[in-house]
């Protein structure tokens, strides 16, 4: 079951999208956990008619897994992270229309809209006034489902993932003999995870033809990780160098197929090379030894300063982008994607907790567990700063506490507290406040469109004949209006920047490893 935060923004993406029916439907899985049909009927005390109607609809939107055991019978189970990726929608098309142009926009919004479509209610409900224009949709169709945008929707894929999960862990846990270890345990945890993954590639490898194809979100979020890195390099460096990254990342970008990948797959030099635009001038970001250095030289000069070649330890390794070997380049996506997550933590505690706090944190996250005396000797602060500091930072789950007793009935005065960083409840607890932080921006929007003015102005704009000539509309209703567009425009900017820290801290999270986040 999803916290309150998480739920709270998740029934209210159900009601701005589907209506307060829904919303309701959603709101009793999301307090409950997964219920029957019987169940929802009872605790929502709607007409079993429009509990079907609302079930349906979630359903064909993917936001609804639903499951068939023998103890319980056919079981529904709301689908958390697919609700909160609607926050993106916008950013997906987008990214669709920078990649295949307007046609390939309009295919993404379109099976957006409507959950999951086969190909021939695709190009039939978008050529519907040009016949002649279906080419162009099949071809750009063909595009998407190659490049993994697009990707068909299986039976697997409305079945809880969990529920195999356990599953397949009970069978390879059955097969350890004796008291399993912490290792035996992990390796049957992995093996479960690559079974499931596996019949789901598997399941995914069928033909076109009456086929339901849905969005690949995880194709369309290597675009946003790529651009985050891109950006991060351009800071870190310098816009040459965002350039060069912008290449890299392009060079094994059709290789790209989701946020998990520790690392890109290789590419050369040459290749990189190969990518970078004749109007791109290298040589204004980096001091050479001659005045005419080739392009492909200046390329492999950014890749070194990239790698970190010149400080070959444990901190240039952590504060590198790509590695080198053998003539083949890879991103890191594990290292940046730590240090991205670091970045936002160090911005929260520093807005927090000023300097000094930061200060601190970067002191454990370097050092590892420290006591109090041991914190004001390295960070040179006085105890009577670094106490309250500390207890302001734990309160705000920055920091967390480690107790070590130094007798067995753990008596306080004889007990050691060690401070330390828990990045994973650091990063959940952070993750719950930028939810309440998007919800309360929904909320803010909706409050703003409620305002009767700018309600009775958007009422009079729907209508058609103002729709056609917006000359009808008073010059005080035009004001009106722009201060509306104004504030709106301002809501989803700030929307936008609190979802890309949501992006960091979830969906980055899940770089290099099996875990259920």
């Amino acid at each position: 079951m999803a916290d309150a935060e998480t739920s709270r923004l998740c029934v209210q993406i159900v009601w701005s999208h589907f209506g307060p029916l829904t919303a309701k439907i959603a709101s009793a899985l999301l307090t409950r956990g997964r219920l029957s049909l019987a169940q929802l009927i009872r605790y929502t005390m709607m007409k079993p008619r429009t509990v079907r109607a609302a079930i349906l609809v979630l359903v064909q939107q993917n936001i609804l897994w639903h499951s068939n055991t023998e103890e319980e019978g056919e079981m529904l189970e709301f689908n958390t992270l697919e609700c909160l990726m609607r926050l993106r929608f916008g950013r997906f098309v987008w990214q669709a229309e920078q990649l295949f142009g307007p046609s390939g926009a309009e295919i993404v919004q379109l099976i957006l809209d409507h959950g999951k479509l086969q190909q021939p209610d695709v190009i039939s409900r978008l050529s519907i006034g040009n016949p002649k224009s279906s080419s162009l949709y099949r071809q750009t169709l063909y595009k998407l489902i190659s490049g993994a945008y697009l990707k068909p929707s299986t039976l697997l894929s409305h079945h809880s993932p969990r529920d195999k999960r356990i599953k397949y862990e009970a069978e390879e846990k059955a097969k350890i003999t004796g008291f399993p270890t912490a290792k035996e345990l992990r390796e049957a945890q992995e093996t479960a995870e690559a079974r499931l993954k596996r019949e789901e590639k598997e399941a995914e490898n069928v033909g076109s033809d009456g086929v339901y194809f849905r969005v690949n979100f995880d194709k369309f979020n290597t675009h946003i990780r790529n651009n985050l890195i891109e950006m991060a390099a351009g800071e870190r460096f310098n816009r040459s160098a965002a350039l060069v990254m912008r290449a890299t990342l392009k060079a094994t970008e059709a290789k790209q197929k989701s946020v998990s990948d520790a690392r890109s797959d290789p590419t050369s030099t040459a290749a990189v090379a190969m990518l970078i635009s004749d109007d791109d001038d290298l040589s204004t970001g980096i001091v050479t030894s001659t005045n005419k250095a080739s392009s492909a030289s200046l390329v492999k000069d950014y890749l070194g300063l990239m790698s970190a070649a010149d400080n070959p330890t444990p901190a240039g390794k952590a504060a590198s982008f790509i590695s080198l070997t053998d003539n083949k380049v890879y991103v890191e996506f594990d290292i940046v994607s730590k240090r991205l997550q670091r970045r936002v933590l160090e911005a929260v505690a520093r807005e927090r907790h000023g300097d000094d706090g930061v200060r601190i944190v970067r002191l454990l996250l370097d050092v590892g567990k420290m006591d109090e005396k041991q914190i004001a000797k390295v960070a040179m602060m006085p105890n009577n700063v670094v106490r309250p500091l500390l207890a302001a930072l734990s309160s705000d789950f920055l920091i967390s506490t480690q107790e070590v007793p130094r007798s067995a009935d753990r008596n306080p005065t004889r007990t050691f507290y060690l401070w330390h960083v828990d990045l994973h409840k650091a990063y959940s607890v952070l993750l719950g406040q930028l939810y309440k932080t998007l919800y309360n921006i929904g909320m803010r929007r909706q409050a703003e469109q409620e305002e009767s003015t700018v309600k009775a102005v958007l009422a009079k704009r729907a209508r058609t004949d103002v729709a056609q000539d917006e000359s009808l509309l008073s010059r005080m209703e035009r004001d009106v209006l722009k201060e509306w567009e104004t504030k709106r425009e301002k809501l989803t900017v700030l929307e936008m920047r609190v979802e890309e820290a949501v992006f960091i801290l979830r969906d980055l999270e899940k770089v290099g490893s099996y875990d259920d986040i």
